[in-house]
């Protein structure tokens, strides 16, 4: 069984990374494409697209530098917890504005 502490853990190179976080940009980005070509439900605007994909991109190159500098574990599940509840704050915010009116 492998572990994430220590040398047992070899990281993909930085561009291998930063690849895959466009990579996985571009196919989230393409669900909302796909789905507006068959319901009219979904109606996303350029803008829309660019500020989804800035914040996709944002989340996933920090992400990639947070596990890239903790070593251990459980360092490890805390950055992608407070990481991924950046996320979700943000993205609730700019939809629907909870405490400001970004999205409104």
């Amino acid at each position: 069984m492998s572990t994430l502490t220590g040398n047992s853990f070899t990281k993909p190179s930085l561009g291998k990374s930063l690849v895959r976080v466009a990579a996985a940009t571009a196919a989230i980005l393409l669900i909302p494409l796909i789905a507006m070509q068959f319901t009219t439900e979904v109606n996303w605007t350029g803008s829309d697209f660019v500020a989804a994909g800035i914040l996709l991109a944002l989340t996933g190159l920090v992400l990639t530098f947070a596990l890239r500098m903790v070593r251990t574990a459980q360092g490890r599940l805390l950055a992608i917890g407070l990481i991924a509840l950046g996320f979700l704050y943000l993205w609730a915010e700019m939809a629907v504005g909870i405490f400001t009116n970004i999205g409104s």
